[in-house]
């Protein structure tokens, strides 16, 4: 599957690309599985599920995680697949909390499961969350994730009264999906006093969804949002991502763009690898390149071999992704890791 021409040739990242980024933020998928199909993420008759016995144990993840912060990585995401599905997920975030030199640890979810996890994690020592939020017409909900709208929002209820310190709400952009629902999600996260990301629509998926057609460019909504509200840049940072955040003035919301696409300086701050559910290390998401970390855990831990692997991905770290060249990709969202 191609991007469309017209997004193939963007042109590159202007200017020099910083010789040194620090790294120091890593990804941790802990499933390829998900309670959910997202267009972008999962095609719908998927089922090429990496077998259990390939993925990794917490017990290995957590031993690549002391290696990582050796290493200087200070901040941690878990992720999927949707984290929530695996078994014992609140015994590994207490334990990745735990650990001397891990300084934050974040989790991204669609939410589902919060209604009745959201004690448990709030009681590991979890306070941060991004949960996904595509749309809020039930209709419209399904027919992006084919899942109900209904038990993400009682999630993020239920985890801003738990009193997370950190909740930010994340749409993927999907032109003729959901257009219509950006000014209601805007409101929503304006009442509740939590910041919405919007995100543009990348090649990670083997569906259909890869065209000009379904191309929904940040800047576009940028453009809507200045039609109803006055848009006022951020001074601070807010997290470890690459978003671009706004405060709108009447409303108060707080909102963030992440445009891999459109944005040519996106990548020059980049600070983050991604482990996978089953032990590859991919030091950029737009790069076929990984490299297996399973191999220096299995019989038994080699710390040696895991610094050897980690060290190469970090001098590998490509300079920029490559989802403006004719991208095609060869390992769908759900396999790589959100």
């Amino acid at each position: 599957m191609l991007l469309a021409p017209s997004l193939q040739n963007l042109p590159a990242v202007s200017g020099p690309m910083p010789q040194t980024r620090p790294v120091d933020y890593l990804r941790i998928s802990v499933t390829d599985r998900c309670n959910e199909r997202c267009l972008y993420c999962m095609p719908e008759q998927f089922q090429a599920w990496t077998p259990r016995e390939e993925i990794l144990t917490y017990e290995e993840i957590l031993a690549i995680v002391g290696v990582a912060v050796e290493r200087g990585f200070k901040h941690f995401r878990v992720t999927g697949g949707e984290p929530l599905v695996r078994r014992d997920i609140c015994y590994f975030l207490r334990e990745l909390i735990r650990m001397p030199g891990v300084e934050t640890v974040q989790l991204s979810t669609n939410g589902t499961r919060l209604p009745e996890l959201g004690e448990a994690l709030y009681a590991s020592g979890l306070r941060r969350l991004n949960i996904s939020l595509d749309a809020l017409d039930p209709e419209r909900y399904r027919a992006i994730t084919h899942g109900e709208v209904a038990p993400v929002l009682a999630g993020i209820h239920h985890a801003k009264a738990l009193g997370f310190s950190s909740i930010k709400l994340n749409t993927v952009l999907i032109r003729h999906k959901n257009e219509e629902e950006i000014w209601p999600l805007v409101e929503l996260a304006a009442s509740l006093q939590l910041p919405i990301r919007f995100i543009e629509l990348m090649p990670v998926s083997l569906t259909e969804m890869l065209t000009e057609e379904n191309f929904l460019p940040v800047g576009e909504i940028l453009d809507l949002l200045a039609r109803k509200d006055t848009l006022a840049p951020l001074d601070t940072k807010m997290g470890h991502g690459p978003a671009q955040y706004y405060r709108l003035q009447k409303t108060g919301a707080v909102v963030g763009f992440i445009g891999a696409l459109t944005n040519l300086h996106f990548c020059e701050s980049c600070n983050k690898v991604r482990l996978t559910a089953d032990g590859h290390l991919r030091p950029c998401l737009g790069h076929h390149g990984e490299f297996d970390l399973k191999s220096a855990l299995r019989p038994v831990v080699d710390k040696t071999g895991l610094f050897s692997r980690l060290d190469q991905a970090l001098a590998e770290k490509p300079p920029e992704h490559g989802f403006r060249n004719n991208w095609q990709p060869k390992r769908i969202m759900t396999a790589i890791g959100g």
